[in-house]
């Protein structure tokens, strides 16, 4: 190899057999380092990510779940439509209907009926009476005799009315609780009605029962 090499640079370098080794090596290693760096940089196919349409979803998730009310086994109260109604009785009725729903389960009011004194927006508990057109019965606060407590589940807002230091409004406010809180497990339940503080609270405790 070095008696093909110009005669000038034989002359000029003094190349001898170990410096043309130690330049084949390197013209090699180069060469392979080109190679690898071609190879990596040459062109790939790249694989595109499948499109989802907006259709596609998956079955759990696009089945709607159950709706509230949409259940069979909602609660339901009992209540005692009495009076001048069409069709007086005994009406099973979803809970948190109202007396205008009583009045409609048993067939409306007579006509010439006078309603005035009677909440038709008035939310119903469990157990209650309702009488149409029928004066308003005193409410039995205790201390006479047959009388007992009365209940602060079934009271409706005139009989609470009729206890001494609740009006209209703070009547109203034992009913809502109640009605939120589906009744009174105890008297002391009382305590936490809007309006009713400890003096208030002491006045009543002996005329009202659960």
């Amino acid at each position: 190899m070095r008696e093909r090499l110009p005669v000038w640079f034989q002359a000029r370098c003094g190349v001898e057999p170990r410096t043309v080794a130690a330049v084949g090596m390197v013209l090699v290693v180069a060469v392979g380092f080109a190679g690898q760096q071609y190879w990596s940089a040459r062109p790939r196919a790249v694989t595109a990510p499948a499109v989802v349409s907006p259709g596609a979803v998956p079955a759990a998730a696009a089945a709607p779940g159950p709706t509230a009310g949409s259940g069979g086994g909602a609660a339901r109260i009992v209540v005692d439509i009495g009076g001048k109604v069409r069709d007086p009785g005994v009406r099973r009725l979803p809970a948190g209907s109202r007396v205008e729903d009583a009045l409609a389960a048993a067939g409306g009011v007579r006509p010439g009926t006078d309603t005035t004194g009677l909440n038709r927006a008035r939310v119903l508990v469990d157990g209650e009476q309702v009488l149409v057109g029928a004066p308003a019965q005193p409410p039995p606060v205790g201390g006479g005799p047959g009388q007992g407590p009365l209940s602060l589940g079934s009271a409706t807002v005139e009989q609470l009315d009729g206890l001494p230091g609740v009006g209209p409004v703070l009547a109203q406010h034992i009913v809502d609780f109640r009605t939120a809180r589906g009744g009174f497990r105890s008297v002391e339940d009382l305590r936490q009605v809007n309006g009713i503080g400890e003096r208030r609270f002491a006045d009543l405790r002996a005329l009202v029962r659960p």
